[in-house]
């Protein structure tokens, strides 16, 4: 368990990072890894000698104790998960190291990166007993998992004519590892294919209306894995009600919001960019944000008065408006469509707290201390007021702000984790923190960061750490075996994700500047970019001078109330029509939340995502359920595990060699065009004045 749980974790968490900063950010999920360990884990018993070492002394030992078992295979999906997912705070060193280019130290960073990592387990260890115990309280994105363990643990004949899942997973995986050499290598055109700006190379409308990566993507697909589950996740693990509300809020967005406001010129829409997660001047051209800072990493209010006003591109604003949304569209939705429901579950589990059969089961094992929990949060809360007042010149976040980070953290990890756990919708706290820091201590950008990450990401780390004893909770898993997993994987994890980080720093010329980097670069960090830019609009210049009544786009905060009306006119709708039962299935949440992704996520992304899934979660699924049930999640995992080879592969032969091919298919987007402001006047190079 340990060597397997071990080399899982470094691998994904390699593997995920050196994705990351890549245009297509391909994210392996713990589902590769649990699927791929059965084999190796099935060999190693076999393989390895059962000689007990030490034998009859307090030092006993075996390298071998036994068959692979399920439940050594659910510790090393733990270990696995701990690496599945990017640290939040690497975002914040890539802000500041490349985008700001300031200085910040490996050990400051390191610090910042397992503190707020390891910070979510004290808020997990408090609520435990809450949102894991009880039966009420049950997870229900673990059941995924369960099935999963349950269908590769047990025993399998080969049908006639047929293949094992291990046989299948095997087959997709090479072949997922031999295509990937075309987008990857040869031809990455196929991670976009946008023909509308084929047909009229000339024309800046048709361009921004076709381009796949930089417009509005109409007719635009990819032919690239890493293209199609980037951001939203594999689709073939999306239900087709949950990608019927995406799509309904990406047609929303994309082709009516979106095209009415920037024809309409609204904030000045067309000056810059239809797509873009740029910050801008007037003029269109891009904002000098190093000329409005002082040398103390300060907003110098006059040097911004001289630069002008922050301009954002159309879509971008949005984005931000919808997110706005998204927040009170979810608290509304849940207490009119979950209400009663949810009051009676938190009712059970906070104040009759009934032994379900797990809990009776679970209940056998010693379980971990209270004050286990207790030492790790209070010394990590210690250890980052330490490191910000120590380092206060890197981080800027004062000893006040960790603790207000903490308060906020604490005070939503259990109304929020109690919807999680019931309803699974996760309502985010990222805009808000950002908010409220921006408001209280305007002017600091990485203090903005640093509240975000300790605030947000804490409370959504504590959040994993609890459906994963949940996960522990049904397998029958020992409870200090689950708390070891959990710690010595994301410790391990946090090395593994900053190393691998600072490695491409270092390694990668000019890694996210995309002036300095070569045309058709894949390392273009969309998603670095989109947190930087929310850095120096909510921290640096602050929020009452974007959003609030000294901004621009202070009719923005209008969303709010938008999100929160628009489930109540649903719910509406279902109660004056109670017979259309597809009404019921709407979910305004998942409807907004679902392109809250878009910056860095782009159009090819989400139109490739939606195809798969449709053909993945309403035709196969409908039509060949038993193909389905049996290869689906399997098909997933090895698509991703044989990109994610291949990926590396090409990189460490070929990119370090600088060995690439220049030809027609070499381009990835074919529309330079989509980028060009439209309004008069307006001179941007590379684009001709309307």
């Amino acid at each position: 368990m340990w060597f397997l749980g071990t080399i899982a974790c470094l691998l994904l968490s390699f593997l995920n990072q050196f994705f990351w900063y890549r245009r297509e950010p391909l994210t392996i999920t713990s589902i590769s890894a649990q699927i791929a360990v059965v084999p190796l884990g099935h060999l190693m018993a076999k393989g390895i000698t059962d000689t007990v070492f030490f034998k009859g002394s307090k030092w006993e030992f075996t390298l071998n104790p036994g068959p692979f078992n399920v439940k050594e295979h659910v510790l090393i999906t733990i270990f696995a998960n701990c690496g599945a997912g990017n640290p939040y705070a690497i975002l914040l060193v890539s802000a500041v190291k490349l985008f700001y280019k300031k200085k910040l130290s490996f050990w400051v960073a390191l610090v910042v990166v397992i503190t707020t990592q390891v910070l979510g387990f004290g808020w997990a260890g408090m609520f435990r007993r809450y949102l894991v115990e009880p039966a009420a309280m049950w997870w229900p994105q673990n059941l995924v998992q369960v099935s999963l363990f349950r269908a590769l643990h047990d025993k399998e004949e080969r049908a006639k004519n047929g293949l094992t899942r291990n046989q299948f997973f095997l087959i997709a995986f090479i072949c997922s590892f031999a295509y990937y050499v075309f987008p990857g290598y040869l031809f990455p055109m196929l991670s976009s294919l946008s023909w509308l700006c084929w047909l009229f190379p000339s024309s800046v409308l048709v361009q921004q209306l076709g381009s796949g990566l930089h417009g509005l993507g109409i007719g635009a697909i990819g032919l690239d894995w890493s293209s199609i589950s980037s951001y939203l996740g594999s689709p073939l693990a999306s239900p087709w009600f949950a990608t019927a509300n995406i799509a309904v809020g990406y047609f929303l967005i994309m082709y009516v919001v979106t095209p009415l406001m920037y024809w309409c010129n609204v904030y000045k829409a067309k000056n810059f960019p239809i797509f873009s997660d740029g910050l801008f001047k007037e003029n269109g051209q891009e904002y000098n944000i190093s000329a409005i800072m002082d040398p103390n990493f300060h907003i110098d209010l006059e040097k911004y008065d001289h630069e002008g006003r922050l301009y954002l591109s159309i879509f971008l604003l949005l984005t931000y408006g919808f997110s706005f949304a998204c927040l009170t569209a979810t608290v509304v939705h849940v207490l009119l469509f979950h209400g009663r429901d949810l009051w009676h579950l938190s009712k059970s589990a906070l104040q009759e707290k009934k032994m379900d059969v797990h809990a009776k089961l679970m209940s056998k094992y010693r379980q971990v201390p209270e004050w286990w929990f207790t030492i790790i949060l209070l010394t990590n809360i210690a250890a980052t007021v330490f490191v910000c007042e120590y380092y206060k010149n890197q981080l800027q976040l004062p000893w006040w702000g960790v603790l207000l980070a903490c308060g906020l953290a604490f005070f939503f990890t259990l109304p929020i984790g109690i919807i999680t756990a019931t309803t699974n919708q996760t309502p985010g706290l990222n805009i808000i923190t950002e908010y409220i820091m921006g408001y209280l201590y305007p002017g600091y950008p990485v203090a903005n960061m640093c509240f975000k990450v300790y605030g947000y990401i804490s409370m959504k780390q504590g959040l994993i750490f609890l459906q994963d004893l949940k996960l522990g909770h049904y397998m029958k898993i020992p409870p200090r075996a689950m708390f070891m997993a959990q710690i010595v994987g994301t410790l391990i994890s946090a090395f593994a994700h900053l190393g691998t980080a600072w490695w491409l720093m270092d390694a990668i010329p000019n890694i996210c500047d995309r002036a300095l980097l070569p045309q058709d670069s894949p390392w273009t960090c969309p998603a670095d970019h989109v947190f930087y830019d929310a850095s120096v609009i909510w921290g640096l210049i602050g929020s009452q001078r974007i959003f609030g009544n000294l901004g621009y786009y202070a009719a923005t905060n209008w969303f709010f109330l938008i999100g929160a009306v628009a489930p109540v006119f649903v719910w509406l709708l279902q109660k004056a029509f109670p017979q259309k039962q597809w009404i019921r299935l709407i979910s305004v949440p998942v409807l907004l939340a679902g392109i809250i992704k878009m910056p860095p996520a782009t159009a090819v992304n989400y139109n490739s995502w939606i195809i798969i899934a449709f053909l993945s979660g309403f035709v196969v699924y409908r039509y060949y359920k038993s193909w389905w049930s049996r290869h689906n999640y399997v098909l997933s995992g090895s698509l991703d595990a044989g990109l994610a080879f291949m990926g590396v592969l090409l990189y460490l032969c070929l990119g370090q060699e600088h060995v690439s091919l220049q030809w027609w298919g070499s381009h990835t987007d074919t529309c330079p065009l989509a980028s060009c402001p439209t309004a008069k006047g307006i001179m941007v190079d590379g684009c001709s004045i309307f």
